[in-house]
């Protein structure tokens, strides 16, 4: 089944609207969400009905358009720019086409079109560049969504391997399932199995079994944030798989755009993390898994540190860390 795109839009400046696949409600319902107020669009960011921090730019990109067009001015780019404050790309966006518009619906749109083309031609490329890793027979571990639903394009962690799926290649992915919101086992296993490629989903404690049992050769995931020293935010529970993978001897990968990286950032200490409401962690569906009003902490991103990371999949090619500082000027 082909997906449609995770963030679009359809119509002009001032009568058109974003139209983004409402993640929530996958695998189970595959539903279109139309957007033409800026309320609503922070709403839905919020929600994580869009989601993955590419896809949080373009949709950035047009919820700016929107806030320009009901005069929403500043206060209200502001507020978008701030509706998820660990992924770096919603602020670079709502900037970009802000400085861009001057005040001109039609200006910003241009602009945001013009960055969301620019998302699909980087996945692209980091997909080219990272499939050069994946070798036929591999095993691959991933951690989150990071793919077309989290990206305007093909995806960051996971073009790699379509790529290389493309290219022929016979291997196998294991998605963590990334709990509490289960993003592995519900959105990376359903666009990777829809899309032909070899998936596992497996619990999060499972990484490391895995790992020992000799079932993979190298983890891939995507970030939301990488300060200027190489640490990188992603998903919670990050950290921990990249631990694993250096007491295996498996390389760790990050895949993220040049718009992930924050240059003004000197480390990962400075990357504020977004914590979540605590019922994510209460509850499962309408169950409920811990006592009403049970003290939670759920952070929804963990920083990894530059020296457990083997390389950044860019879309100018596999970096390393010593090489960041330049490449960011």
């Amino acid at each position: 089944m082909a997906l449609p795109k995770t963030v679009d839009w359809q119509g002009d400046a001032l009568t058109g609207r974003m139209v983004i696949i409402e993640q929530t409600k996958l695998p189970h319902k595959l539903e279109l969400l139309e957007l033409t107020e800026l309320d609503p669009t922070i709403e839905a960011i919020a929600r994580l009905a869009v989601r993955g921090a590419p896809a949080l730019g373009v949709a950035g990109a047009y919820g700016a358009v929107l806030a320009l067009r009901t005069g929403q001015g500043n206060a209200g780019l502001d507020r978008l720019a701030n509706a998820r404050p660990t992924a770096v790309n919603l602020g670079w966006a709502v900037d970009r086409v802000s400085r861009a518009a001057e005040g001109d619906p039609e200006r910003a749109l241009i602009e945001a079109k013009a960055i969301h083309a620019d998302d699909v031609r980087t996945c692209r490329a980091i997909g080219e560049h990272g499939a050069a890793l994946i070798e036929e027979g591999f095993g691959v571990l991933t951690h989150c969504n990071a793919r077309a639903l989290a990206t305007g394009g093909m995806g960051t962690a996971l073009a790699p391997m379509y790529v290389a799926h493309e290219q022929g290649r016979k291997f196998r992915v294991f998605a963590d399932e990334t709990r509490p919101l289960l993003q592995g086992a519900r959105l990376t296993s359903f666009e990777l199995s829809e899309n032909g490629v070899d998936v596992t989903v497996i619990a999060d404690p499972m990484s490391p079994v895995v790992m020992r049992e000799g079932k993979l050769n190298l983890v891939i995931t995507g970030a939301d944030r990488v300060a200027r020293n190489g640490d990188a935010a992603n998903k919670i529970g990050t950290y921990g798989v990249a631990l694993h993978a250096r007491t295996h001897g498996l390389p760790f990968y990050i895949a993220a755009p040049k718009s992930t990286f924050d240059a003004n950032l000197e480390s990962g200490a400075g990357i504020p993390i977004e914590e979540r409401n605590p019922d994510e962690l209460r509850l499962l569906g309408d169950s409920q898994t811990a006592p009403p009003g049970v003290k939670v902490y759920n952070p929804a991103f963990d920083v990894t540190p530059a020296e457990l990371i083997a390389g950044y999949i860019t879309e100018d090619g596999i970096l390393n860390s010593d090489e960041l500082a330049d490449w960011l000027k």
